[in-house]
């Protein structure tokens, strides 16, 4: 089944890729990922096979085709920030399933009732 990005955007939003984000623009996040948005899906759409090409690579992926291929984020975002207006392209950690872009949290919170 293909994944969709439109069902829930900020569900599959990878964390990692925040730091896109031109610093100098003071741009709502939400906004980023709107223009990311086509980037990310072409990720979700090919990830078998972008997958079996850049295993366990940073790619960096702009009007959905892959850029570059990296062995690090920093040294993805350094490079391509050479030749590309940052907030144009995404750097995907390409990993096999959704561990390449989701996080989970986890807390020590005790609940109790006061009965």
């Amino acid at each position: 089944m293909k994944n969709d990005l439109n069902n829930n955007l900020l569900l599959y939003w990878p964390i990692n890729n925040y730091y896109n984000l031109n610093l100098y623009t003071f741009a709502h996040p939400l906004i980023m990922i709107i223009m990311l948005k086509k980037e990310f899906q072409y990720f979700l759409d090919n990830q078998s096979d972008l997958v079996d090409k850049y295993n366990n690579k940073f790619i960096v992926i702009k009007d959905q085709k892959v850029i570059g291929s990296y062995d690090s984020h920093s040294e993805a975002y350094s490079r391509t920030s050479e030749t590309e207006e940052i907030g144009t392209f995404l750097i995907q950690h390409c990993l096999p399933g959704n561990s390449a872009y989701t996080q989970t949290f986890h807390s020590q919170v005790i609940i109790s009732s006061l009965a």
